[in-house]
């Protein structure tokens, strides 16, 4: 934790025209009382704050996913109502020829008197024959022509509504783009009114409750030994492995950067396996597996609400974008708490030999440097 948050630390500084000395607090005031808290207090303030911001991450993720597939939709219909207003000026038209055939085709006389004073009778009946046909063709027409113009009408209803709640999402979407660089300011202001060496203990205590944590996790016996994971998901480990060292941001997905939902879910495209975008909608819509039958590839959920997610690679770790400052990185299962997991591919078949990818040094020593 200690490089993201001097490097957090630092950039709020900078933003604000600040100069931070070494071993001394920031010349701009944090929270009120931020200097006279331990530094657990400090510690657990701070982690809500990450967990807050991550919240409205992903919310602003889930409005996006949202607001991309109502503007396909409204598209569709826009395309689909000028086909249907399309299709309705030839039906007028047609209506109008066989109006205009059928009236140059008849007279005032009835068809039977018609019939009566023709010299022709064969004729007579032919010519009415005609008459008819055109008759029920028209009549067919305009029923046809009444469905389109029903259908047209219903197609341009649809697509307002559509419309409508395209807007409405925009704006929840920027409403959620606003909440979440107000968490984040929120983590600024407070890292900015630390020390550098409360900053350093910081790091060391979140270290300490980490490895407490999952001590605690390994000897409960809730994993079990590791299953080989299917092709797919060995190629979603291996891209995940590949993204070490990129920076954690809010609503990206790569190439450059990812938040946490961001990585695994890219991870999975490129496997082969395209998944839903949020962690809630990763937990609410993959496949459950106990935690004692986890494989690597499996994402690890995390928090009662479902708001961070992670990729597990095996021997209890997990490779995740932690939080905003910090690298995405190879961590311990129980850095944060662990809702369940779910697995993308349930249907896939274990590889029969697995051979791990290759970690960089330091990667499992719960340390961001050395990536």
């Amino acid at each position: 934790m200690s490089a993201g948050l001097l490097r957090l630390v630092c950039t709020a500084a900078v933003a604000a025209g600040i100069v931070l000395a070494p071993g001394s607090a920031a010349a701009r005031p944090g929270p009120a009382g931020a200097g006279d808290r331990s530094v657990a207090e400090l510690l657990t303030e701070l982690q809500d704050l990450y967990r807050e911001a991550e919240k409205a991450t992903e919310a602003y993720n889930g409005t996006e996913e949202k607001l991309i597939a109502q503007r396909a939709e409204t598209q569709r219909l826009e395309t689909e109502l000028a086909r249907a207003r399309l299709s309705l000026r030839d039906g007028r038209g047609a209506v109008g020829r066989l109006a205009r055939q059928q009236y140059r085709s008849s007279s005032d006389l009835s068809p039977y008197l018609r019939l009566l004073l023709a010299r022709d009778p064969q004729h007579a009946l032919d010519q009415g024959h005609v008459i008819g046909q055109l008759a029920r063709e028209r009549a067919e027409a305009v029923g046809r022509l009444t469905g389109r113009e029903h259908r047209a009408e219903d197609l341009a209803r649809r697509a307002r509504k559509a419309l409508a709640t395209q807007a409405a999402l925009a704006e929840r979407q920027k409403k959620n783009r606003d909440e979440v660089r107000r968490r984040l300011g929120d983590v600024e202001e407070l890292l900015a009114s630390l020390s550098t060496g409360q900053l350093a203990e910081l790091a060391a205590l979140e270290r300490s409750d980490t490895a407490e944590a999952q001590e605690r996790f390994l000897e409960s016996g809730a994993l079990g030994d590791d299953s080989k994971p299917s092709a797919e998901g060995d190629r979603a480990v291996r891209f995940a492995v590949e993204q070490l060292g990129k920076p954690y941001e809010w609503g990206a997905e790569g190439p450059a950067s990812y938040d946490c939902s961001g990585l695994t879910s890219v991870a999975w495209a490129r496997a082969g396996t395209p998944i839903p975008r949020t962690s809630q909608e990763q937990w609410a819509r993959l496949a459950r597996v106990p935690l004692d039958e986890l494989r690597p590839g499996d994402l690890v959920v995390y928090f009662p609400e479902a708001t961070h997610v992670a990729l597990y690679v095996g021997d209890g770790m997990v490779v995740q974008a932690p939080r905003p400052g910090a690298d995405v990185r190879v961590s311990p299962i129980a850095a944060d708490p662990v809702l369940g997991a779910v697995r993308p591919d349930p249907g896939g078949e274990p590889l029969r030999r697995y051979t791990p990818p290759r970690l960089p040094a330091g990667a499992t020593d719960g340390s961001e440097e050395g990536y």
